[in-house]
């Protein structure tokens, strides 16, 4: 089954939690769409029939609905984008999947692994096609350095070592919407979102995680409010340490991989990726350690290369000129680009749901053999 109804009629898409106040549906989902040609977004849905109505005015969307369901249910829908907080994922995209549409859902697809096995299965069992929010691997830069390290550029590959900055989870939740984040049991936390979002890029260059050590800690057990100056208290995790073997093609099968995620920013590295390799390194920097959002700027060095020099991106692995890199939608519209190309190709490279199930059997993993540590 395909995304749209038929070849050459654009996708029409819903967006399930697109506000009037704007948020991450407006700020990346609607300009992405909008800039790639094939999708016209048709629909909306929110948590009243008013909100999306106010929605439906601000966007100039032209069907409004209360309801996730009635949104599926239109005729006009035909792929469903999930864009709310993870503990209402599980329950939004069911009803789409029992309503027969292709469904997108923002990362992670459920709280915690059994939800995403879940709704993995159900979509199997209809024979639906999905997508999930993991878009870091569709940025442009990203894929240019898929091919540079297949095509040798740092010859074979040791090791790799990734450092970021968590941006949320520090000593200051900004604003009320955070809130949420603090708590470990919601499923939304710097494990599962930017530690998450970069090592599936990590793997989509270099090859899958094995053999995982680990460390998990939370530092700070209370915040505080940038509004209202009380304190909230925290369990989840802000410090994330994880080791590695990578698995996959050469040549980077059996590298050694660490990461380290903070909580918080740094005055020091926000985000830096180094490739280690027997003919050469790259380096990758961002202003944040959210790869899936952030500006990226590769610099590589090899053979008798003394220093690294950057690598620009070539102007062919960008695939929607309307957008720049710095824009949040960025990587998301190079993921619906994408979409249209596994649907015309039959090969998906997208990750669906049974990939996001995966994803989410290494966040398990890593939860298994980390001990969640406190202050001490």
């Amino acid at each position: 089954m395909a995304f749209s109804r038929a070849t050459g009629h654009p996708v029409g898409v819903g967006i399930v939690g697109l506000s009037a106040s704007g948020q991450w549906a407006a700020n990346a989902h609607v300009p992405a769409l909008r800039a790639v040609e094939g999708y016209e977004l048709r629909a909306l849905s929110a948590s009243s029939a008013e909100s999306a109505a106010a929605a439906g005015r601000v966007h100039g969307v032209p069907l409004t609905f209360g309801s996730a369901a009635e949104l599926a249910a239109h005729d006009d829908v035909d792929l469903v984008v999930i864009t709310v907080r993870v503990p209402f994922h599980r329950e939004l995209v069911s009803a789409a999947l029992e309503a027969g549409k292709a469904v997108l859902c923002e990362w992670p697809l459920g709280n915690g692994l059994a939800e995403a096995e879940e709704l993995a299965d159900l979509a199997r069992a209809r024979a639906l096609p999905t997508a999930v929010g993991l878009q870091a691997r569709s940025a442009p830069a990203v894929h240019y350095l898929r091919d540079l390290v297949a095509d040798g550029y740092v010859g074979e590959v040791l090791s790799t070592t990734v450092v970021g900055s968590g941006g949320r989870w520090g000593a200051v939740v900004e604003s009320p919407g955070e809130h949420y984040l603090l708590d470990a049991a919601n499923g939304a936390t710097m494990l599962t979102i930017p530690f998450a979002h970069t090592l599936d890029g990590v793997a989509s260059v270099l090859g899958e995680p094995t053999n995982l050590t680990g460390t998990l800690a939370t530092r700070r057990t209370d915040v505080r409010d940038a509004e209202t100056g009380a304190t909230l208290p925290m369990n989840a995790p802000d410090q994330v340490a994880v080791t590695a073997r990578l698995t996959g093609a050469a040549p980077a099968d059996g590298a050694v991989a660490t990461f380290h995620y903070r909580g918080g920013s740094s005055r020091g590295t926000e985000f830096r990726w180094e490739i280690n390799g027997t003919e050469g390194d790259l380096v990758v920097t961002a202003p944040s350690g959210h790869l899936q959002l952030a500006p990226i700027t590769v610099h590589g060095a090899r053979g008798d290369d003394a220093e690294l020099a950057e690598l620009p991106v070539p102007a062919e692995y960008s695939r929607v000129p309307g957008l720049p890199p710095e824009h949040p939608g960025y990587a998301v519209a190079h993921a619906y680009v994408q979409l249209l190309d596994d649907e015309r190709t039959g090969h998906p490279v997208v990750p669906d749901f049974d990939h996001a199930v995966l994803r989410h059997r290494t966040i398990a993993a890593i939860e298994r053999v980390a001990r969640p540590t406190g202050p001490g």
